[in-house]
């Protein structure tokens, strides 16, 4: 083992267990045990507002797959990659004080607590608890793979060994702790991820003598490299444009980004997360994935590109600096891992069994329920992480645009639109999620229809689905309440 590069990380991961400790001394005094574990008491401000919801969207795929891609494409996937920057602005943006008004109105804990408030019907949860729960596990289960891949390539423990680490650093501070331990260790964690990212970008730039020099020889290599098509020119501007959906407006429709929407506490918090958060996004996103680029001249033939970013800090750090930079991917993919796993956890015991199972289940039911469920599915993800499938970012942006097809139009025109009803948004859901899976199982096997990315066309027709159903059987008038919504 490393130690050099080891206790950094230790002492990371330290500072993680004492704010979860921290903030489940907070959740014992907490008169609303129900608010708090799953929302935070509504009681972030700006600054951790905005870290939680950039550490929440930057994953595994952020710090590990996407910089492994831009290794392997070139200068065409750092522009793809750049569509993510105004994940925040727009999600504020487009739900804004609106959405904040509502939930509260509605004393909304979870998305699924405002579409059922919204629409009336049983039908529109349990479609959307299913969506969460099938969605986000599998996005769960990529991610604490790829924290144990981590963990393995630093320490040279066995896998088995480095998932159970990373396992049990995640289940602890979040099964005690909940959405204030997740939404404070994601302050953190985005911090860290914004120095680490820092570091490592100056460290490479000096490694390869240069941006002018790597510039020179990427071209001598490949000059498709430093164009925006992708090192074999496959990158089409159709494509390319089609990601503005997955990984910029369409992330509105994202159960675990949404959910920050309504945690904020003033209008004053949400406008400076707008402004921090699109900052510290568009630096993070664009400077690791070129880093992912600049590397491919330091270590040239790397063959497995999630083992990328960790190879290249080690090879241009000293160990011990190396170990506080590589906190970064682990602090990404572990400030995901909790934002999901209390994410489905608050769909179960808060959407389903308190809704239909046990209304009035007591407070020490509840919170007995929602420990165990958290623990219980950190386990069940950890079983399935045991025989691990390739880690891709592919399969996080699967979750993604399955997500996105099935929520964006209930939430958002739930909010605008005074026609729309629970049939438009039954329709909109199915006919999102059941269009996505046949088109991506169409496209692994005949290549992208019209060549761009599979979540363009659900999005496109659930929003159809959503309007006709809405005008078509019944046009149920929404009150907005005027007054609350000034």
């Amino acid at each position: 083992m490393n130690y050099a590069v080891i206790i950094p990380m230790f002492i990371f991961l330290l500072i993680i267990f004492a704010i979860g400790y921290w903030s489940s001394t907070k959740l014992s005094a907490s008169s609303n045990f129900i608010n708090d574990y799953f929302l935070g008491s509504r009681e972030l401000g700006g600054f951790v507002l905005a870290m939680t919801m950039v550490a929440t969207y930057g994953s595994a795929s952020s710090f590990l797959g996407g910089p492994g891609t831009a290794y392997t494409m070139g200068f065409g996937w750092v522009l793809l990659a750049m569509t993510q920057v105004v994940t925040g602005y727009f999600v504020l943006m487009i739900l804004g004080k609106k959405f904040a008004i509502m939930a509260r109105r509605y004393e909304a804990v979870t998305m699924i607590d405002f579409l059922k408030a919204r629409y009336n019907s049983t039908w529109v949860v349990i479609l959307s608890a299913l969506s969460i729960i099938i969605f986000l596990f599998s996005a769960m289960a990529a991610q604490w793979i790829g924290g144990a891949r981590l963990v393995e390539s630093l320490t040279g423990l066995p896998y088995n060994t480095a998932l159970f680490i990373f396992a049990v650093s995640v289940l602890v501070y979040v099964t005690i702790g909940g959405f204030r331990a997740v939404a404070v260790t994601d302050a953190v964690q985005g911090a860290v991820m914004f120095i680490g990212t820092l570091i490592l970008l100056i460290a490479v730039i000096i490694a390869g003598g240069g941006i002018s020099n790597i510039m020179a020889d990427l071209i001598n290599e490949n000059p498709n490299l430093v164009t925006p098509y992708g090192a074999d020119g496959n990158l089409s501007a159709a494509y390319v444009s089609s990601f503005w959906i997955l990984v910029g407006v369409g992330v509105v429709g994202l159960p675990q980004i949404t959910v920050r929407a309504m945690s904020y506490k003033s209008s004053r918090s949400m406008h400076r997360a707008l402004i921090i958060g699109t900052i510290v996004t568009g630096f993070i996103m664009l400077n690791m994935h070129l880093i992912g680029v600049f590397a491919r001249p330091i270590l040239p033939g790397i063959d497995i590109g999630d083992k990328v970013i960790p190879m290249i800090a080690l090879e241009t750090l000293p160990p011990w600096a190396a170990g506080i930079v590589l906190a970064a991917p682990m602090a990404a993919i572990m400030s995901t891992v909790d934002s999901l796993l209390i994410l489905v956890s608050s769909s179960i015991v808060k959407d389903v069994y308190l809704n239909y199972i046990k209304p009035d289940a007591d407070l020490k039911a509840i919170k007995r329920l929602s420990f165990g469920v958290t623990a219980a599915l950190g386990i069940i993800v950890f079983l399935f992480a045991l025989d691990p499938p390739d880690l891709l970012i592919f399969l996080n942006l699967f979750a993604f645009g399955g997500l996105e097809a099935a929520f964006i139009w209930p939430v958002v025109l739930g909010l605008y639109w005074k026609w729309g009803n629970k049939y438009g948004a039954i329709a909109s859901m199915v006919t999102g999620i059941g269009s996505y899976v046949f088109l991506h199982l169409y496209n692994e096997a005949n290549g992208n229809l019209f060549g761009v990315h599979t979540v363009t066309l659900p999005v496109l027709l659930s929003l159809v689905a959503f309007i006709v159903f809405s005008l078509l059987i019944g046009r149920g008038a929404y009150d907005y309440n005027v007054r609350a919504a000034k």
